[in-house]
């Protein structure tokens, strides 16, 4: 089994070197590895230190961006290079304690696919522990991933996991939810978390706000990706019904002697039906192209037993 860790780095050079001991350390124990550190567009001189560090150690690849683009930018970065049949995550911020990854990997051959850490106790102020619970709360909501901390930055994949699963913009926030719904097995698993020992965290409370329209995305990947029509149309026929009601209303107020040529009730109830059929055209063709999209897929992983040509006469 060889192991794959993927750590993004942004302006963490006071954590390095601590960080890379216990890793090699953490990561021996399971077998032959390799680390990818992903320089995030570092200016503190982080990217000289990693630089360092490969020179010194042959199992070390850095991978350099231009400019900062973000954790789920370096972590799709990571999962492309990755060599190994398991690929380990963690921050660099000294947060995620190395010294679980043994224990973590160990679940993966009881027949989990994916182990996410949860930072039970956090060493946070308070003010980012609450909303975080909230958020977390809502997460598990909305997604039914019982998963108590989907933003942990510490956690272990099968490769197959890591390079299915498709991660942008924020979506590393919600990788247990995008593996669930492609069929994977996602379980959690109590971690030590640590306090932070250098430098400040690069997070503020306005990523909750970003997290949270993220998530209607995750949901609609997971849940109306294969059938949109069922989102769209639904939309559409709820707004449709709508228009409807508000122009039998006027039609039944017209055939009274009420005129309604000038009432905003009529306007509305026109708007309403228009849109709503919109939405359902809509729905329409993003069904075609799934299907075609369908057409163009190897979605066969292989057949067992393979089947036998037939003999020749």
């Amino acid at each position: 089994m060889h192991i794959s860790a993927i750590v993004p780095v942004y302006n963490e050079l006071d954590s390095l070197s601590q960080l890379h001991e216990e890793l090699t350390s953490a990561l021996s124990q399971s077998g032959p590895y390799e680390i990818i550190y992903i320089d995030d567009g570092c200016d503190d001189g982080s990217s000289a230190k990693l630089k360092e560090i490969a020179d010194h150690d042959s199992s070390v690849k850095m991978i350099s961006f231009f400019r900062n683009y973000g954790k789920a930018a370096a972590l799709a970065a990571g999962f492309e290079a990755a060599r190994g049949d398991v690929v380990v995550t963690l921050d660099s911020d000294l947060q995620d304690d190395p010294a679980e990854i043994p224990e973590m990997i160990s679940m993966l051959e009881e027949g989990w696919d994916l182990v996410s850490g949860w930072k039970k106790v956090r060493h946070d102020p308070l003010s980012k522990r609450i909303p975080s619970k909230i958020y977390n709360a809502v997460v598990r909501l909305f997604t039914g991933v019982p998963v108590h901390d989907s933003n942990c930055g510490l956690k272990v994949y099968r490769a197959e996991v890591a390079k299915s699963v498709e991660v942008y913009g924020g979506l590393h926030r919600y990788i247990p939810a995008l593996a669930k719904y492609k069929g994977f097995r996602v379980t959690e698993k109590v971690v030590q978390h640590r306090p932070r020992q250098f430098g400040k965290t690069k997070y503020g409370l306005a990523r909750y706000f970003h997290g949270l329209l993220d998530l209607f995305t995750v949901l609609f990947l997971g849940r109306y990706f294969q059938r949109p029509l069922h989102f769209f149309g639904f939309v559409g026929l709820l707004i449709l019904f709508g228009g409807i009601v508000v122009s039998i209303y006027l039609t039944v107020n017209w055939f009274l002697g009420v005129p309604i040529g000038n009432r905003p009730l009529f306007f509305l109830g026109i708007l309403l039906i228009i849109v709503g059929i919109q939405f359902f055209s809509l729905g329409l063709l993003a069904e075609l192209f799934v299907q075609q999209r369908h057409r163009d897929q190897r979605l066969v992983k292989e057949v067992y037993p393979a089947e036998q040509e037939a003999p020749q006469p």
